[in-house]
């Protein structure tokens, strides 16, 4: 006859001891990948559970996928500290767990002082099976029409609003923090860009200008 399955109970928090961490259901997570080679994995906690002795942690997750882990690959949009939250949930030991991070939204990862390790964000829900994103269409930017990546610098043309990558306005990243006021092509009737401080280079563009969808 089969033995029944030891009975588990939920955890509100648990103390990851090679760390000396607490982690709780809602918290981000790095945890050990499988290969050595890879880095680490980003999930987000649902549950803990323990086994009727409190030991033998397990820990509910919903992976958090990197761009070169989705069906498309890595874009040039993508930021480096860029992950997916995916519809891939697994059940994971507490002590693969290596460190608590931070998922931030995509707004306020723009806005951060500075990037940490444990520092991630998101701005796209990913489909595993079918490698669709939620959103499927996002705003586009500058003469290339592509997606912000809060990696690079840009600046803004004080005409149309839009936002320009300085290498496609064949301008250097030191010619781009110079700027006082900048027209682009298209705005300026003279066709000259005007040179001068740094006020309207910037990290972090808000103006929304087309859509770009996943499909092209």
């Amino acid at each position: 006859m089969a033995k029944p399955k030891a009975a588990r109970r939920t955890l509100d928090s648990y103390t990851v001891k090679h760390i000396n961490k607490t982690v709780r259901a809602g918290d981000c997570v790095l945890m050990r990948p499988s290969d050595s080679g890879k880095p680490s994995y980003v999930a987000k906690i649902e549950r803990i559970e323990a086994d009727s002795r409190g030991s033998n942690v397990k820990v509910h997750v919903r992976w958090y996928y990197r761009p070169e882990e989705s069906i498309g690959g890595r874009r040039q949009f993508h930021g480096s500290k860029e992950v997916f939250l995916s519809d891939h949930h697994d059940v994971q030991s507490a002590d693969t767990i290596e460190a608590k991070c931070t998922v931030h939204t995509f707004k306020s990862y723009t806005k951060l002082d500075a990037v940490g390790n444990d520092d991630f964000f998101c701005r796209f829900e990913y489909n595993s099976s079918t490698g669709a994103f939620n959103p499927d269409r996002v705003a586009v930017y500058c003469k290339c029409e592509m997606p912000y990546n809060p990696d690079d610098l840009m600046v803004q043309c004080e005409g149309c609003s839009d936002w320009f990558h300085p290498a496609c306005i064949d301008m250097n990243a030191e010619e781009a923090k110079r700027l006082d006021h900048f027209f682009c092509e298209g705005c300026s009737s003279e066709g000259q860009k005007k040179l001068q401080n740094s006020h309207t280079a910037s990290k972090h563009p808000d103006t929304k200008v087309l859509l770009f969808s996943w499909e092209t």
